[in-house]
């Protein structure tokens, strides 16, 4: 067995200190455009709909404004539905996938439900294909009082008025190649502990909440999204991702206790979406499509 090539960056056995985080940032390269991919998109949206600015990260010399798009006519009495994407910025169809929810869907869940959608909370990483922003902090294990990512702060900031009226959060994102290939090599340099490989599973699956896992909510979702694209499997030890598979694409973990996205709001049901984009089984439409078919079904689940 061949071990593992040593993360070019940092001392092994030995957690970063500022001068690694700065040799990493300035391997960061930016490779697309947050304002052509996404604010002109969030922009076209605004005659149907509320657009709200809820934060805005001044990474020197970068500046990013952060945007959620909104139903209009809010009213107390009806359910509320949260839909976040990019909390990983590299997860492009998490991002494409919310907003494009926004453009073709969400119009015809006016009347019915409210509904908020934070398409891109890291465009930083957005920008940069990566998973964690430029402090090499990962914002999807951040979200918690003080959090020390200013996008898990200002997502929280944004959604504490609204916290226990929330009866959906979905949470979109990626299992990605890269994760096994530069992520989760990068997160054990950066922590000073060995890197233990891998496998990424092929297909979509979801992460529910051990603490409240919802296990109909999240099969209704499974059924759904396996019409556009292949439903992960378990590995030979009925696990994915290192996680028992409690339903044929589903593993739960304890969201708030981890400080991930999908905790944060009081919602009975909350989902995190797991796409795998580089099947040769997917498309990048499919995976786009996937995303959507997800909220799709968590909505009118709740609604049924």
């Amino acid at each position: 067995m061949t071990s593992p090539a040593q993360y070019p960056i940092g001392t092994p056995g030995h957690p970063w200190g500022e001068a690694e985080v700065t040799a990493w940032r300035a391997r960061q390269t930016r490779q697309r455009s947050y304002q052509a991919d996404v604010l002109s998109v969030i922009e076209a949206l605004r005659p149907r709909h509320d657009v709200v600015e809820y934060g805005r990260l001044d990474y020197q010399p970068d500046s990013y404004p952060l945007f959620a798009i909104k139903s209009r006519h809010w009213r107390s009495d009806r359910p509320s539905v949260l839909v976040t994407g990019g909390v990983h910025g590299y997860e492009t169809s998490g991002v494409h996938g919310a907003l494009q929810f926004v453009d073709r869907h969400a119009s015809g869940y006016d009347g019915k439900v409210n509904w908020l959608v934070a398409p891109c909370v890291s465009p930083w990483a957005y920008e940069r294909v990566h998973r964690w922003n430029p402090y090499a902090i990962d914002p999807n294990r951040s979200f918690r009082a003080d959090s020390p990512a200013q996008e898990s702060a200002a997502l929280m900031a944004l959604v504490a008025p609204l916290r226990d009226g929330v009866c959906l959060h979905i949470d979109l994102h990626e299992t990605t190649d890269s994760d096994e290939s530069e992520f989760r090599p990068a997160l054990a340099a950066r922590d000073g502990v060995t890197h233990v490989p891998g496998d990424i599973p092929d297909g979509f699956y979801l992460v529910g909440d051990s603490e409240d896992p919802q296990p109909e909510f999240q099969q209704a979702i499974i059924a759904a999204v396996a019409k556009v694209t292949h439903i992960a499997a378990a590995d030979l030890d009925g696990e994915i991702i290192g996680s028992p598979v409690v339903a044929p694409g589903v593993i739960n973990y304890p969201l708030r206790q981890l400080g991930l996205c999908a905790g944060i709001t009081d919602a009975r049901y909350k989902t995190t979406t797991e796409v795998y984009p580089d099947s040769p089984r997917a498309t990048a439409e499919q995976c786009n499509a996937a995303q959507i078919a997800a909220v799709c079904a968590a909505i009118d689940y709740v609604l049924r």
